[in-house]
C-alpha cells in the first residue's frame, strides 16, 4: 500500500465576503502532495496563492472541500488542534518575518522545536546547524531588530526549521531580499529538500520555481496547470520576464 500524501485536498474552496457580495478566493482546488516534493505555486496577484497555502496551515479557514494532510481529515479540526497540528508537523515562513521581538535569534529558532517537544540539547544543536547553515552563528545572540531584513528572513527559515516538519509552507520567501540574501535562502531549501523535506512554496520569480519539482498555476482562484519542471530558459533580452518550462 503506498503511503499517504503529505498533502491532498479536495474540491478546495474559500470564499470571502465584501459589503454583503461573496468574493470566491480559492475555487474547486485538488491538489496532491507527496512525501519529499517541492512544489512552487504560481499565478498574478489575486489569483488565491496566499489564501491556499494559509489554509493548507490552518491560518485561514476553507469555506468548502477537505484537506488532508498525512492521511489524517485537517478542515475539520477546532483551532487548538490545527495549533498541535503546526507546533508538531507544519513549518511556516512568510514575506514578512515574524520574529518573536523580546527574544534572540538563538531563542526564536528554538522555540518551535522546544514546543514539539525537543530536549534543550536537541533544540541547541538543531538551532546551530541552520544557523551555521545559513551564515548565521555570529547572530545569535542579537534581537531581530539588530539584524538587517536579509538577515531576519533566514532567521525566520530556520526558525521553520527547527521542529523539523513534514511540510513546509513558504509564502514568497525571497520576496523582499536582495539577490545574495535571495541565493542564500534558495541554497538552505535546495539542501533540505534533497534531504527528503516536503516544501510547497509560493512564488512571484520564475527563477525561483525552477527548484521545484513541480509548478501548479493559479489564475482566479482555480488550478490553470500543473506540470513538472523542465528545462529553465530565460527569454531573449528585451522580452518580458523569465519562463519555466513544464513537463507533462
Amino acid at each position: 500500500m503506498s503511503a499517504d500524501p503529505v498533502v491532498n485536498t479536495v474540491n478546495l474552496v474559500k470564499i470571502y465576503q465584501s459589503g454583503g457580495v461573496p468574493v470566491p478566493a480559492v475555487r474547486g482546488v485538488d491538489l496532491r502532495v507527496e512525501a519529499g516534493e517541492f512544489v512552487a505555486i504560481m499565478g498574478p496577484s489575486g489569483s488565491g496563492k496566499s489564501t491556499l497555502v494559509h489554509m493548507l496551515g490552518g491560518l485561514d479557514a476553507r469555506t468548502s472541500g477537505e484537506i488532508w494532510l498525512d492521511g489524517r481529515r485537517a478542515d475539520t479540526l477546532g483551532e487548538s488542534a490545527w495549533a498541535l497540528l503546526r507546533r508538531q508537523k507544519i513549518g511556516f515562513v512568510f514575506q514578512f518575518f515574524n520574529l518573536i521581538a523580546n527574544m534572540t535569534v538563538a531563542d526564536n529558532v528554538e522555540l518551535p522545536a522546544l514546543l514539539a517537544g525537543a530536549s534543550p540539547r536537541e533544540a541547541r544543536e538543531r538551532r546551530e546547524h541552520l544557523l551555521g547553515a545559513l551564515g548565521l552563528t555570529g547572530r545569535a545572540d542579537a534581537a531581530p531588530a539588530q539584524l538587517a531584513g536579509g538577515e531576519q528572513q533566514r532567521v525566520a527559515l530556520a526558525r521553520a526549521l527547527a521542529n523539523k516538519p513534514s511540510l513546509l509552507l513558504a509564502d514568497e520567501p525571497t520576496g523582499n531580499l536582495d539577490s545574495r540574501n535571495t541565493r542564500d535562502v534558495l541554497k538552505l531549501l535546495t539542501d533540505v529538500h534533497r534531504d527528503g523535506q516536503t516544501i510547497i512554496l509560493v512564488t512571484h520569480d520564475a527563477r525561483v520555481a525552477s527548484l521545484a519539482d513541480r509548478v501548479v498555476s493559479l489564475l482566479d482562484g482555480q488550478i490553470v496547470d500543473d506540470g513538472a519542471v523542465g528545462t529553465f530558459r530565460r527569454r531573449p533580452k528585451g522580452t518580458a520576464g523569465d519562463v519555466v518550462e513544464l513537463r507533462g
